[in-house]
């Protein structure tokens, strides 16, 4: 007996178009707060890159900071996936050596993207309930670290220098200065001394 072909409820098809015109947009969302900077993008470049209406790119987000926030959650959970495969077979010292020069992979590969997230941090801190929501994403970041740090010493049946959040909150604000740094100095803090002077900070002897 033949089988009949499935019919797929109109609001499956639906939903499925929403998601992706909403990665469309996502993506040039990102392709033009690279290429323009945070001030710069306006909701009429990314819908024209995306090929939209600005009237669909405002059904997906409300506002320019919407996308930017949504980018940076996506981020996010990109490089909270990457960070734990980094460091899955790896402990001490050697897994936060790895971490490190992970995320100099990533800045080399991406450089506009730290300039880009530290003007957007500049911005909301002018505004209180965007640097709220900005706060709330930060937070993720650091709670993302902390796991992977605390496994890191877990492994290396080490108890942690400092408290957890307090090293990852070194980390990430080490990030964004380092990134400031080489925006005036482009060869400053070459990736392995970074990284020998992170352990040695965080109390984790090189071998």
């Amino acid at each position: 007996m033949p089988v009949s072909n499935v019919h797929v409820p109109t609001r499956l098809r639906r939903a499925e178009q929403v998601e992706r015109n909403r990665e469309v947009v996502l993506d040039a969302a990102k392709r033009v707060f690279l290429e323009r900077g945070y001030a710069g993008a306006t909701v009429e470049a990314v819908s024209e890159d995306a090929g939209f209406s600005k009237g669909v790119v405002y059904s997906q987000f409300g506002s320019k900071a919407d996308m930017f926030l949504a980018l940076l959650d996506r981020r996010i959970d990109e490089r909270a996936a990457e960070n734990n495969q980094v460091v899955v077979h790896l402990a001490g010292a050697d897994a936060v050596r790895a971490l490190l020069l992970a995320a100099g992979r990533d800045a080399a590969s991406e450089p506009g993207w730290a300039r880009l997230l530290i003007e957007f941090r500049a911005s909301a801190g002018r505004d209180p309930e965007l640097n709220r929501r900005y706060a709330a994403a930060h937070a993720r970041t650091l709670d993302a670290l902390v796991g992977v740090l605390g496994r890191i010493h877990q492994r290396a049946g080490r108890e942690p220098a400092v408290p957890l959040g307090s090293m990852a909150e070194f980390i990430v604000g080490l990030g964004s200065a380092v990134a400031l740094e080489r925006l005036a100095n482009p060869g400053a803090l070459a990736d392995t001394d970074l990284t020998t002077l992170v352990t040695r900070a965080l109390g984790l002897p090189d071998r």
